[in-house]
């Protein structure tokens, strides 16, 4: 069984920045992907951000390209999401989750385990 704990949410003003952290439990968490979804209240899910396995090649939403970075460091077993310029419409729950395959990298199914999430609200 595998453990996704997410961190480093909080409330902050738009122009703002949050780095995201999420620790993994488990030795294999350097074979797999890894990615970033949110969910604002009454919409679905939608995908963020995702990054391979080593950590070198990553892919962004077209709303976050630019803003947001993604990284992997397998030595700590952990996936940040450094999110700068904030604005009012990235408010939502995040969730970072272990993706085993390597195709339709932005479709939440394709994720195995998930973190229970942490909250970003942005203020205007």
């Amino acid at each position: 069984q595998v453990q996704l704990v997410e961190s480093g949410g909080g409330l902050v003003q738009a122009g703002g920045s949050l780095r995201l952290s999420c620790v993994a439990s488990g030795r294999t968490f350097s074979s797999y992907a890894m990615g970033w979804f949110r969910q604002a209240p009454g919409k679905e899910r939608e995908f963020v951000a995702t990054i391979d396995s080593s950590g070198g090649s990553a892919y962004y939403a077209d709303s976050v390209k630019g803003r947001f970075t993604i990284s992997k460091d397998n030595a700590k077993n952990t996936v940040y999401l450094q999110m700068n310029s904030l604005k009012p419409e990235d408010t939502a729950v995040y969730y970072c989750a272990r993706r085993p395959g390597v195709v339709r990298v932005t479709i939440a199914n394709n994720y195995d385990y998930w973190g229970q999430g942490t909250q970003v609200t942005v203020s205007s």
